[in-house]
């Protein structure tokens, strides 16, 4: 009763909503970015990809550098995602040219990132952008608001920005061909498509969109670190489902994007209400796996439930005919 009592007067709490939960929204939507290029690889070309963790802290370590040295911050970003791609680019050719499975691709990608990460950061664990300007610094010295309210409207124009490059992308002959790579890659290699290529392409864009989230992350946070990606396929997948329960009935791809950032969105409230009803920050990735089981289980134990109610009305027809 205690917990129902807690959570009912969390949302009565006004400094909750301006506090925790729209640092959790203004998270939600710069992790959603990562979230998108996940959806790319897990959804569209079906390909498990563990580079993200690795691609995730890559981009954020990068950006961080670039901009302590002077780099205009809106030109380090895209620098950090170029990176990122090429992270990507490193899985792709292990895993279409070498031919090595595409889960241990990425994860040879992503152990040695961890060491590039901390020479990238000059063998330190994490640096500090404190003091310098970035993009949500900017927003927030422009508009007179806060670090959070400013990184929830980057996060929100960027992940706009991205979902339309995205389904602009997608919907182009290039584009229709990495889909289809995904649906049917036997068909698609009859009809005369080099697989590997429209593989390698999506794995690099997918990671080109990780770069970029982890960036933005930096800013939010002001500081780098080179284990800020772990974790992050595990918040990917659950956010992915999590948009799919909600928007299933709804099969546009623009709409499919946009529920990934939902997802991904609601995946940090959750994390939000439950450290505000008290939960160890340390059990966080405890939560997080839980999160994640419960998301991909649902599908699966509702299609069971109605498989079943299914067999039980047929039978009965069946038995009064």
């Amino acid at each position: 009763m205690n917990i129902i009592f807690n959570l009912f007067m969390s949302f009565l709490d006004i400094k909750f909503w301006t506090g925790p939960m729209l640092g959790a929204t203004a998270q939600g939507l710069i992790w959603g970015i990562m979230v998108l290029g996940v959806y790319i690889t897990y959804k569209v070309l079906d390909v498990a990809d563990l580079t993200v963790d690795g691609s995730f802290a890559t981009g954020g370590c990068i950006f961080a550098v670039l901009v302590v040295s002077g780099f205009d911050p809106t030109i380090s970003l895209l620098i950090a995602a170029i990176v990122g791609g090429v992270a990507g680019f490193v899985t792709g050719i292990l895993h279409t040219k070498f031919k090595i499975p595409a889960i241990l691709s990425g994860i040879l990608t992503q152990l040695g990132l961890y060491s590039i990460n901390l020479r990238i950061l000059g063998n330190a664990a994490n640096m500090s952008i404190g003091k310098i300007d970035t993009n949500i610094k900017f927003v927030s010295t422009f508009f007179s608001i806060t670090q959070q309210q400013a990184g929830l409207v980057v996060g929100l124009i960027v992940s706009v920005i991205c979902i339309i490059l995205l389904y602009i992308l997608f919907g182009t002959e290039i584009g229709a061909s990495i889909r289809a790579t995904g649906n049917n890659s036997q068909m698609i290699r009859a009809l005369g498509v080099d697989t590997d290529k429209t593989k390698l392409m999506g794995i690099v864009l997918s990671n080109m969109l990780i770069g970029l989230s982890g960036a933005l992350l930096v800013q939010m946070n002001k500081y780098a670190d080179v284990g800020m990606g772990k974790g992050a396929i595990v918040y990917g997948l659950a956010s992915i489902v999590i948009g799919e329960v909600i928007f299933r009935k709804i099969k546009n791809f623009a709409v499919m994007l946009t529920s990934s950032v939902v997802g991904c969105i609601i995946f940090f409230a959750i994390r939000a209400i439950v450290i505000k009803l008290g939960m160890d920050a340390n059990d966080m990735q405890l939560l997080s796996s839980i999160i994640v089981a419960i998301a991909l289980s649902t599908p699966i134990i509702k299609e069971e439930i109605e498989k079943k109610r299914s067999y039980r009305e047929n039978t009965k027809n069946f038995v009064k005919k």
